[in-house]
């Protein structure tokens, strides 16, 4: 007989992490596997949210880490960042670690099913692309015709709740993720001045050796922490909220303050960004 496997990828965002619970009610008899592509590179929140999540799976999230750290792949592209133009750091972080687990046994004819976090209301997104004739992708989420605001809905039920920092910040993955917007990176310099420190190094040595990228679009990280430059955008963060909350029809039982940076921005936590890190 065809040997089989069932793998699901945790990202340590919602989508992912409601996905595992929705299998978890739904097919308890299928011998899933979780994994998590650890970078070395993510929020501390996230490492939490995951020892809560496998507190109710009831089984561990296995951690794939690279055999070589984001400080060899920098060097190795020239001490270029990545960006949305060149996503070296999904490639060689995220996806590269997933495959080499595979592989030895895709090719020894194992069919892997692979289920992926994509909702009933992201029509426009197709997931990981399977890269194997043995490897079936699978959205169980679309499938059952689940939106954003029922995984949220799940993962409350289920007592897991949402990671931390989508307190102040709209997308899981690195901690110098290039997507985020402005705002985020102000508020990575309050709540985790150590990591922004951090990136503003890896900023520099890029920009030293040539590379035309910065962190976040038009500006650096020097530039975009100076005291003016943060009221001026933290100024604009709350006049978008407002234009939003006014634009919205009114809703008793709404909180007003419960406005999200991707509410605010009009974006979705994975919008331009890959299945894998943000998912």
């Amino acid at each position: 007989m065809t040997q089989e496997r069932h793998i699901l990828g945790i990202s340590g965002g919602r989508d992912s992490a409601a996905l595992a619970v929705y299998m978890r009610q739904n097919h308890p008899d299928l011998p899933l596997e979780y994994f998590f592509t650890d970078t070395g590179k993510e929020l501390p929140e996230v490492y939490t949210f995951l020892d809560r999540l496998e507190g109710f799976l009831g089984k561990p999230i296995l951690r794939l880490n690279p055999d070589r750290d984001f400080d060899f792949w920098m060097e190795e592209y020239g001490n270029f960042l990545p960006s949305p133009r060149t996503r070296w750091c999904t490639r060689q972080l995220k996806l590269r670690p997933l495959e080499q687990w595979i592989k030895p046994e895709l090719e020894a004819g194992v069919i892997i099913h692979s289920y992926v976090a994509i909702r009933a209301d992201e029509p426009s997104r197709d997931g990981y692309q399977a890269t194997h004739p043995n490897m079936k992708v699978h959205l169980p989420l679309r499938d059952a015709g689940i939106d954003r605001a029922e995984v949220i809905a799940m993962l409350e039920q289920a007592d897991v709740g949402e990671p931390d920092y989508y307190q102040w910040r709209s997308r899981s993955g690195c901690t110098f993720c290039f997507f985020q917007q402005k705002i985020e990176w102000v508020r990575l310099a309050e709540h985790h001045p150590d990591r922004f420190a951090e990136a503003e190094h890896y900023e520099k040595t890029a920009i030293g050796g040539g590379s035309p990228f910065t962190w976040s679009q038009g500006e650096s990280l020097a530039e975009l922490i100076r005291p003016e430059r943060v009221d001026q955008i933290k100024a604009d963060y709350e006049r978008r909220r407002e234009r939003l909350r006014r634009s919205r029809p009114r809703n008793p039982l709404a909180d007003p303050q419960c406005d999200t940076i991707d509410d605010v921005y009009g974006i979705d936590e994975a919008a331009g960004g890959c299945v894998i890190c943000h998912k």
